[in-house]
């Protein structure tokens, strides 16, 4: 009755977890929030090839002050230093930080949103608060990354960022975010939130290195093999997303990094960043979205909706490896890309046990195989193993 009458009275939709089960992730990945973020995703990748974090590009006047938000943020950590306490990890200071934040962050929002885009203020909250890891158990993760994800989709869809914002959302908004996030890390010494140690990607993040990979697939100054070398992180750190990342994990990591970032280091086998790109956004699919114990804590709601998409619409893909014109806002809102896509007819949700097994890397993907890179997860003490799918437009089989 309630629902009823919001909808009669205009109201959005109740922001909500909606993966309650395995069962929901079938339905998860027909969604349209789940189509809106891999066409997000990708149609990122393809703006900013070729473009150094350090470049100069558009910013309007709303992305600025989205800029100047993380700064309050930064002064409220200031505010709330990190306590003498006996335990490793978990400082207890971050719930004090996480509840002033919770407390601030409405008025912050409201001060630089446009009024006729206030109505969707409390959306955007959600997204936002989860953004910056778990204060009960002062943890953070890859599934805090994703709720920034769908924070940053939904400034698209709202139309509140614009179709020139598409470069800097990545390299100046998403950015500070991510320095912001790891400022968080260090300074209160978060848990990994689910992380597989040695095995995983990252102990916190995963999309810089999806858009990290893309900045480098045109132009790229220096080889695959070549991004461990001292020299290159000295050089490229503060210009590719990606190196920036390789330099974080060797300040909080000692060893070879080998030892310490298997999956990683096996990507210096893959002969372009483009592969690199296009394998890792079907890892990201597969050991991050296809995830119940990642997705049972997202938030869905009118930008980021549950509600199903039409059968038969497919995924977009990221075309890397030429300068393209930046995407239209369209395309992270679940508009079907320009290459004919394979098409996916509708299916009942996957079983429980296939969300579990060691599916090969992609198989939530409904994009051809353009040569494009598998990373499989090791089943054994081997490294990861990245390897070019089948040439031509024919579907690789496993």
């Amino acid at each position: 009755m309630a629902s009823a009458i919001n909808q009669a009275a205009g109201k959005l939709p109740a922001i909500a977890k909606r993966v309650q089960n395995l069962g929901d992730m079938g339905v998860w990945q027909r969604s349209r929030a789940f189509h809106d973020l891999i066409g997000y995703i990708n149609g990122t990748s393809s703006a900013i090839q070729g473009i150094k974090t350090t470049d100069e590009m558009f910013e309007s006047e709303v992305l600025k002050k989205l800029l100047r938000l993380f700064d309050a943020l930064e002064k409220l950590v200031e505010q709330h230093p990190p306590l003498e306490q006996p335990q490793r990890f978990g400082n207890k200071a971050y719930r004090d930080w996480a509840q002033e934040m919770r407390e601030q962050l409405p008025e912050l929002l409201e001060q630089l949103l446009p009024d006729a885009k206030k109505r969707y203020q409390v959306e955007l909250e959600q997204y936002l608060m989860e953004s910056f890891g778990n204060a009960t158990r002062i943890d953070y993760g890859t599934g805090h990354e994703l709720s920034f994800l769908f924070f940053l989709c939904s400034l698209f869809k709202a139309e509140i960022l614009q179709e020139q914002d598409i470069v800097s959302a990545a390299l100046r908004l998403f950015n500070r975010y991510l320095v912001f996030a790891r400022q968080l890390q260090r300074t209160y010494n978060m848990e990994p939130a689910g992380s597989q140690g040695v095995w995983s990607l990252d102990d916190f993040q995963f999309v810089p290195f999806i858009w990290g990979s893309a900045q480098l697939a045109v132009k790229g100054p220096f080889d695959p093999s070549k991004f461990v070398d001292e020299q290159i992180i000295t050089e490229y750190k503060d210009q590719f997303m990606f190196i920036s990342c390789i330099d974080y994990i060797c300040k909080v990591k000692t060893g070879h990094f080998g030892e310490h970032s298997n999956q990683l280091w096996s990507i210096t086998d893959v002969p372009s960043w483009a592969k690199i790109n296009a394998g890792l956004v079907k890892m990201y699919q597969k050991e991050i979205l296809s995830k119940f114990p990642v997705i049972q804590h997202v938030y869905f709601g009118e930008l980021m909706a549950f509600e199903p998409v039409s059968p038969g619409t497919t995924l977009s893909n990221a075309r890397l490896g030429h300068v393209a014109p930046p995407p239209s806002k369209r395309i992270c809102i679940g508009t079907p890309n320009l290459v004919p896509p394979v098409p996916v007819a509708a299916a009942p949700p996957p079983p429980a046990e296939s969300l579990s097994s060691d599916l090969n890397v992609g198989d939530s993907s409904s994009e051809s195989s353009d040569n494009s890179v598998v990373l499989r997860p090791s089943t054994s003490s081997a490294s990861l193993v990245a390897a070019a799918e089948g040439s031509g437009d024919k579907p690789s089989k496993e």
